[in-house]
């Protein structure tokens, strides 16, 4: 028997005739069945184009999951911590072997949560961070369901906390306001839980943000009061308190109120003498870099525009991300507008758009949209027409 023939017979390209079937299954130690399937060629799967998937319905999934676990976690925060913490590890461990978390894996689970916020600091596109997010939310939420003893599940509401503020700082981005206050109200939850007042704080600071940025000002002011009475229990080395009285002043800029907003933001300044690490580069990144970004932002509010050029030019040197540098811009074109210097305004706006474009950042659309109407004294130059148009499509098209 040839080797070209076996050869053919194993390609599928030729069939042994029935008679040599039964001594060829001998030689191979197998039946004629097995042997019939060995020489049965299998058949290629056939090539079929691969449709991408619709971002747009990307995103909604991953919106629908999240909001499902809104209410689970929710609810197992609600339950009394004796319900689910016994005490008893031995006893613990025989109930759900395969749901206790330890030490070494709560720690591992901080490691993610960290790796998280990193991409998402590094991300230019916030929005591709949630399905990760949303993934190891299922985990902690999953352990949460489990008998835990009373510092691992004080540790899981940390763990839980913190991971909800990064989703609700994606849905802030993403210019959903109300996921991102879901998301901010379980974080709070989840920390009063975890006795973790620093981050309790922040949930309620993030909140205040969004009345902030919605510019009603009035309601941010007692949620950010509460959240500063908080802080005081939290740990001093943190910036925490800075940065609440750092969104503070904003909020009184938007009332008005030049005097407190002084105050406010000579305490945010204070960030810049305290000792050591001052934040985690998580939920708390205020380090005092913002300072001339947010003084400019202040005096924009307040109208001082002389004060608010100063500050905001010394930010523009300093090393910004792309959706800091596009605030700062957008209040420099505001500045334009107040001196009616049509060029000055599309300078700045058109680096402003051409980030709104490359990043997707609602927030940068949404700082847009707030500039436009004060657009309408110079609307007969060609050049603030055709900002105007663009800003126009820009929110349509994040609309749609």
């Amino acid at each position: 028997m040839e080797f070209s023939t076996v050869g053919r017979w194993e390609r599928g390209e030729l069939t042994p005739q029935p008679y040599r079937r039964r001594r060829i299954a001998k030689a191979l130690g197998v039946s004629l069945d097995e042997l019939g399937a060995l020489l049965t060629p299998t058949r290629q799967p056939s090539t079929v184009a691969v449709v991408p998937p619709d971002p747009a319905e990307a995103d909604d999934m991953n919106r629908r999951d999240l909001l499902r676990l809104f209410s689970m976690t929710g609810a197992l925060l609600a339950l009394p911590a004796d319900e689910l913490a016994l005490g008893d590890v031995d006893r613990l461990a025989a109930a759900a072997p395969t749901g206790m978390v330890d030490t070494a894996a709560a720690a591992e689970f901080a490691q993610l949560n960290s790796h998280l916020w990193r991409v998402f600091a590094l991300s230019p596109t916030k929005a591709q961070v949630l399905p990760l997010v949303r993934a190891q939310l299922h985990v902690l939420t999953d352990s949460l369901r489990q008998p835990q003893t009373s510092a691992i599940r004080r540790r899981l509401c940390e763990l839980t906390a913190d991971l909800y503020q990064l989703a609700g700082e994606i849905f802030f981005d993403g210019d959903q306001y109300t996921d991102a206050a879901h998301c901010y109200a379980l974080v709070a939850t989840a920390g009063r839980e975890a006795a973790a007042s620093d981050l309790w704080a922040c949930a309620l600071t993030r909140h205040a943000f969004i009345a902030v940025y919605e510019r009603r000002f009035a309601e941010a002011v007692p949620l950010l009061d509460l959240a500063a009475n908080l802080a005081r229990r939290g740990d001093p080395s943190l910036s925490t308190r800075q940065w609440i009285a750092a969104v503070q002043a904003e909020s009184f800029a938007g009332l008005g109120d030049l005097d407190a907003c002084q105050r406010a933001l000579d305490t945010a300044a204070e960030v810049q003498h305290l000792p050591g690490p001052v934040h985690n580069g998580g939920w708390l990144r205020f380090d005092g870099s913002r300072l001339a970004e947010e003084r400019g932002t202040c005096y924009v509010n307040l109208g001082r525009y002389d004060l608010a050029e100063a500050a905001l030019t010394n930010a523009l040197a300093g090393d910004l991300t792309a959706r800091r540098k596009a605030g700062v811009l957008t209040d420099l074109g505001m500045i334009g507008v107040h001196r009616r210097d049509p060029d000055q305004v599309a300078s700045y706006v058109d680096a402003a758009l051409a980030t709104a474009r490359q990043t997707g950042s609602g927030v940068i659309a949404r700082k847009l949209r707030g500039l436009q109407p004060n657009l309408a004294p110079l609307l007969t130059d060609q050049q603030i027409q055709r900002l105007d148009a663009e800003i126009t499509e820009l929110v349509g098209n994040r609309a749609a």
